[in-house]
């Protein structure tokens, strides 16, 4: 006998009809852990503790017994934490946007994760989009990608998972990106950017202006049954040996939408300044903004002053003012939609790719020194010790007293002010850098984690080629900013919940167990110890690596630390951030670039009545699919980022082929090393088979290669020095040579014993070349 379980019906439609089945069990009787690891698999959307409690009709101490083998189970790897629910390790998220790739034999859609792991496993199942009946819209099809919840079926055959769509994502441009080449019979051919695409042929009446290395946008046309396809080309991108050509390659691999449509445009054109209706009058208060001094928008100014109440001593005001998007950007409008579609601002080295077209961005709602703008502003007030006694929010009209750039702000405050920070050193500027102190000493007390990893900054030439690579200083003036910004963040979040209003959280989850497990075995190589414990806290983090700075291992201890870490993403249920120690944390501070901070503005501007352009009970039904999304849009950000980079530093490096360079371990897999060059930041790749001289063990608990024979390798972090052997400039990839002797790594015979068998081994395939340096 078995009892059921009926889905829930909800809007989004998952569960219509479904069921799941649950064993009988006598009074009393407790579930099995298969019963519960099975029940996790089939209700992804109910596997938080109180839902399997409540599935299996547990109470009182059963709930304790349960509490303590969930707990046995996560200890063994066989749950991980997500959110607020469980989750078998390896499976999708329950809701996750899908690429539909084909069809079954049944004519049935068949779709793959659209984000791909590395290594083409658990991570990247078949999954069967199952279309409900009676839905509204466009049917989804081969080459859409849609945005789906999804169930596993638990078959030993076929797709692991079921799926039903949510959303379709506009249809994928048929053009594709190659480089026009003349080849060697004289026709014209299309190099492809993307290896999946075939190599082209181009007509002269089609060729468009193209020449010879140019970047370009084709079109491919149907071909017959022999013989390469052709196309015509729609689109001079550039030369590619122009930076604008490698950011555009990103652009197109990654699907980011660049080109804004028609009505937004003329959406954006015909928006009115705001007026003064329903706004405070905030024209007076010296607030200023603090930028990059290459930004263009500005889109949060700051003010600070000592708290007159006696009651708080050494207490101080913060004012955080940002500019009042929603007042431009209205729920479904055009301009919304698109903005929704973006889901946050794509920064190149070259270009930004904007959330919002520039009538907005850097006109409307840009905090210009001297001028009048809409602003949606917090004013916070602190103790002498930095803990945050209350909170305002307030819709007002505002007029940025200056515009500075950090380091001008930060050599006035060091000493040397200029005719712009001069006049307001004393009544502005010393009292922000005074306020900080105040938070810093909350900010200590909170201890977030501390991580030490320098950010670098690609600088141009005039033409858009490479210049150098540059760590920018990390100023007390970024510092500063940045507090103030995550206080902001943290009063929205705290009002919006204490409203009960439906929002958008910022969370960052904890370590899972494994990834604990993992970490603390690494720490043991080196003689360090990481206390067990399912809540862990950033301050555990914190005294590994206040033990290892400035010891040799320092580097490494970040990077691992780093890497055991989860990824931050939006959701409508509130866990928590981690890495910031927050209870309550919500991205309010920067709306003209990311779409989670415009939710949080209407959800604000609803719960405090303080307009009617608010957040629609429609958008409120809507925030798991609009979580999903923007969470996606941020990694496809962040991977379009780092492949331009990849990009530009391979091409500048294609002329140095057989030199040498100073490096370090950046990973350690089981088919080589991958190397960072300090200097520039980019990545590249020596394979395990030219590693010479030995049989190389692969390590995962010590980061490491090791020789079988001597016991000696490479471990992540380790400085070395490679010479450069390859470069394929299209695709961001460089291959090294390791010229660096191995070393001696502790526990290395112990390791090679313990992974015997069971990790991958491989043999020098080249002999040492007399080249090499000693």
């Amino acid at each position: 006998m078995a009892r059921r379980i009926s889905g829930r019906n909800t809007k989004g439609g998952e569960r219509s009809g479904d069921t799941r089945h649950l064993p009988e069990l006598a009074e009393g009787q407790k579930p099995s852990r298969d019963d519960i690891l099975r029940f996790v698999s089939e209700n992804p959307d109910r596997s938080g503790k109180r839902d399997i409690a409540r599935a299996f009709s547990l109470k009182g101490d059963d709930r304790v017994w349960l509490k303590d083998t969930l707990r046995e189970l996560e200890d063994e790897g066989l749950l991980e934490k997500s959110r607020k629910r469980l989750i078998r390790p390896g499976a999708l998220p329950h809701v996750v946007v899908l690429d539909i790739f084909s069809r079954d034999p049944d004519g049935g859609l068949l779709a793959r994760p659209s984000e791909r792991s590395s290594d083409n496993s658990e991570q990247n199942p078949l999954v069967a989009v199952k279309l409900s009946r009676g839905t509204k819209g466009p049917t989804p099809g081969v080459g859409d990608r849609v945005l789906a919840k999804v169930f596993p079926t638990n078959q030993p055959t076929g797709p692991a998972y079921t799926a039903r769509v949510m959303k379709i994502f506009d249809k994928r441009s048929e053009a594709v990106l190659g480089v026009f080449r003349v080849a060697h019979d004289g026709t014209f051919r299309i190099e492809p950017v993307e290896r999946r695409q075939p190599e082209l042929v181009i007509d002269t009446e089609f060729r468009n202006g193209a020449e010879p290395g140019d970047l370009v946008e084709v079109e491919p046309s149907r071909h017959g049954r022999y013989g390469l396809p052709k196309g015509k080309v729609l689109n001079v991108v550039g030369s590619l040996t122009s930076e604008k050509a490698v950011s555009m390659i990103a652009i197109h691999a990654h699907d980011i939408p660049h080109i804004f449509p028609r009505d937004v445009i003329d959406e954006a054109e015909a928006a009115k300044p705001a007026t003064m209706a329903g706004r405070e009058d905030w024209r007076s208060l010296p607030l200023v903004t603090i930028d990059p001094a290459d930004a263009k928008d500005h889109d949060d100014a700051v003010h600070a002053e000592p708290d007159a109440d006696e009651k708080n001593p050494g207490g101080v005001i913060v004012t955080v003012a940002i500019a009042d998007v929603a007042a431009y950007i209205r729920p479904g409008s055009a301009l919304d939609r698109e903005a929704l579609r973006r889901g946050n601002s794509v920064y190149f080295p070259d270009r930004v790719v904007p959330m919002l077209p520039e009538r907005i961005s850097n006109d409307l709602c840009s905090l210009k020194e001297k001028v009048e703008r809409p602003a949606l502003a917090v004013r916070m007030t602190f103790s002498a010790e930095g803990r945050k006694i209350r909170h305002s929010f307030h819709r007002v009209m505002m007029r940025s007293a200056a515009r500075l750039a950090y380091p001008q702000a930060q050599a006035a405050i060091d000493g040397s002010p200029d005719d712009a920070t001069g006049p307001i050193l004393d009544g502005v500027l010393k009292p922000l850098w005074a306020a900080y102190e105040v938070l810093k000493r909350g900010r200590n007390a909170r201890e977030p984690l501390e991580l030490d990893l320098p950010e670098r900054k690609i600088l141009l030439k005039p033409d858009g080629t490479v210049d150098r690579v540059i760590v920018p200083d990390r100023l007390d003036a970024h510092k500063l900013i940045e507090e103030f910004m995550i206080q902001a963040n943290v009063a929205a979040a705290e009002t919006l919940e204490a409203k009960r209003q439906k929002l958008v959280y910022r969370i960052h989850d904890g370590p899972s167990l494994a990834k604990q497990e993992s970490l603390r075995e690494f720490l043991a190589t080196l003689g360090l110890s990481l206390a067990r414990g399912a809540q862990m806290r950033p301050s555990q983090f914190n005294a590994i690596l206040d033990r290892v700075r400035g010891a040799e291992q320092e580097q490494l201890v970040n990077e691992v630390v780093l890497r055991s870490q989860s990824q931050a993403e939006y959701s409508p249920d509130n866990i928590g951030h981690f890495g910031l120690n927050l209870r309550r944390y919500a991205h309010f501070t920067s709306p003209i670039r990311r779409y989670a901070d415009l939710i949080v503005h209407r959800a604000l501007v609803s719960a405090l009545g303080l307009g009617s352009d608010g957040l629609t009970r429609g958008e409120e039904d809507r925030l798991e699919e609009t979580s999903a999304l923007i969470s996606a849009s941020e990694r496809r950000a962040m991977a379009a980022e780092r492949d331009t980079v990849d990009r530009l530093i391979a091409g500048y490096l294609a002329e140095r082929i057989e030199e040498t360079f100073d490096a370090r371990i950046s990973g350690v897999v089981k088919a080589g090393l991958f190397v960072q060059l300090p200097q520039y930041g980019a990545d590249g790749f020596i394979p395990v088979s030219s590693l010479d001289g030995d049989y190389y063990i692969y390590d995962e608990t010590a980061r490491a290669l090791f020789g079988e024979r001597t016991g000696k390798g490479y471990q992540l972090a380790d400085r070395v020095e490679v010479r450069l052997i390859e470069v394929a400039p299209l695709a961001g990839a460089m291959r090294f040579e390791m010229l660096t002797e191995p070393r001696p790594l502790p526990g290395s015979k112990r390791s090679f014993h313990k992974a015997k068998g069971q990790k991958s081994r491989a043999r020098a395939a080249q002999p040492r070349r007399s080249s090499r340096r000693r």
